[in-house]
């Protein structure tokens, strides 16, 4: 093992043994290399006269750069737009991005967490999080309800056994009892389990509750107390898009930070749905725990074994992405704007909400819950899911997602309030026009 690797894996058991223990193999041999990166940082601080050491082009003293670029990038000069960003992301980004988490988060208070390692948006997180702590047989717990992309990450590439609990009960909510017989059972047959939760969920556009999310917490706080290593992973991709007075308007990752020291929270999210920046590709992943010591160099160790992961993997997320998103943050305007469009989608799903009390829907379908996020999905009584979709989109022009047998999910992030009682006729005529 790389000598560095064993300096990092000997802070972080000083900090908390168990957090060691739960690194994947590969997450115990990752490092931040000490080669190049390092040395041209130190050529930037004191080579005042000549520094010939990064692989960039530079020409009189400024970035080398073609106009034709410089045209479309509107007032950031090529050292903030075209250069490598640190592996670690832009430091100004991170910490403005870790203010925001507090600010956003009230049980974070008094809380110590690290800072957020910036990743190629938020799918990339969630690949560095199971490059890191995932082995090959691990169990990951989802709900049956879920991203496909999971599967593919987890399983396919990691070699994860994933098992999953019914996401709804019958009574309109989450399925407490359903996730807690699960997590309970994965818990009295490993000594360690990943759980990885979803608010607001995709593809239900389901958010749990202030009451849900306090036995949820209590569930996995008491699992671990009884002796059960724990990593919680919030995919918190549609964070903020909390549409109803009842919704936990805060993150997971927030109440379990501390938690137990065999819990480790894991924090992923981005700008990528949080600001609407979707193509910009910066997203984030953050730890919380409780440590023994709190001086930082737990927090620096794990921070290291991550961008050492994103050096070696796709060296850095992008610099202009990062730039514009931390200039938006920065805008004394963010806030306004951020709540301008949050108010146009909430619009919508109240909509949705509307249309479908109409009691000539109730023979075609059932509607999942729905509170948060962009999606809302009906269940079909009488039909195939795929079946539906394709002959929607072949007789109307009307695109939606088929998810098994039965479930369609419907963004209505992307509709126009006038659109909303439209689609559904014409959802509800397509299931008759195939006897259903």
């Amino acid at each position: 093992m790389n000598p560095i690797a064993e300096e990092l894996n000997e802070i972080i058991v000083k900090g908390n043994p168990y957090v060691y223990e739960m690194l994947s193999g590969i997450g115990r041999q990752l490092f931040f290399p000490r080669g190049i990166l390092s040395q041209g940082a130190e050529a930037k601080e004191k080579g005042y006269r000549i520094n010939a050491t990064i692989g960039i082009a530079k020409e009189k003293g400024r970035t080398m750069c073609l106009p034709s670029i410089m045209e479309a990038i509107d007032g950031i000069a090529p050292e903030q737009s075209l250069t490598y960003a640190p592996s670690f992301g832009i430091s100004a980004l991170r910490k403005a991005w870790r203010d925001g988490l507090y600010m956003k988060n009230p049980s974070l208070e008094g809380k110590h967490i690290s800072l957020p390692v910036v990743t190629c948006g938020v799918t990339h997180a969630i690949s560095t999080f199971a490059d890191l702590w995932v082995n090959p047989g691990d169990v990951v717990i989802i709900p049956d309800m879920t991203w496909g992309n999971y599967n593919m990450i987890l399983s396919v590439r990691k070699g994860a056994r994933i098992t999953q609990y019914p996401a709804f009960s019958g009574n309109g909510g989450y399925d407490i009892p359903a996730f807690e017989k699960k997590v309970r059972q994965e818990a009295d047959a490993c000594d360690k389990i990943i759980v990885l939760l979803n608010f607001p969920h995709n593809p239900s556009g389901y958010s749990i509750t202030v009451e849900e999310g306090d036995r949820m917490a209590e569930i996995l706080r008491g699992v671990a107390a009884g002796g059960t290593k724990i990593i919680v992973a919030t995919d918190d991709s549609y964070f903020g898009l909390f549409y109803e007075d009842d919704t936990l308007k805060e993150s997971l990752f927030a109440c379990l930070c501390e938690a137990d020291e065999r819990l480790l929270a894991v924090k992923l999210d981005g700008a990528t749905k949080e600001n609407f920046v979707w193509g910009l590709r910066v997203g984030f992943l953050t730890y919380g725990c409780r440590l023994k010591e709190t001086d930082g160099s737990f927090y620096e160790a794990l921070e290291r074994k991550t961008a050492g992961c994103i050096r070696g993997n796709i060296s850095n997320a992008s610099h202009l992405s990062q730039s514009i998103v931390l200039r938006s943050l920065q805008d004394g305007r963010h806030q306004e704007e951020k709540k301008e469009k949050f108010e146009i989608l909430r619009r919508r799903a109240l909509r949705v909400k509307e249309v479908l009390k109409d009691p000539k829907y109730n023979d075609a379908w059932d509607v999942y819950p729905f509170n948060s996020g962009y999606f809302m999905c009906i269940g079909l009584k009488t039909l195939n899911a795929e079946t539906l979709r394709l002959h929607l989109l072949n007789q109307y022009g009307v695109g939606l997602i088929s998810l098994g047998e039965k479930n369609v999910r419907i963004a209505f992030s992307c509709l126009e309030e006038d659109e909303i009682a439209d689609l559904f006729d014409i959802i509800l005529q397509g299931i008759r026009d195939l006897g259903g």
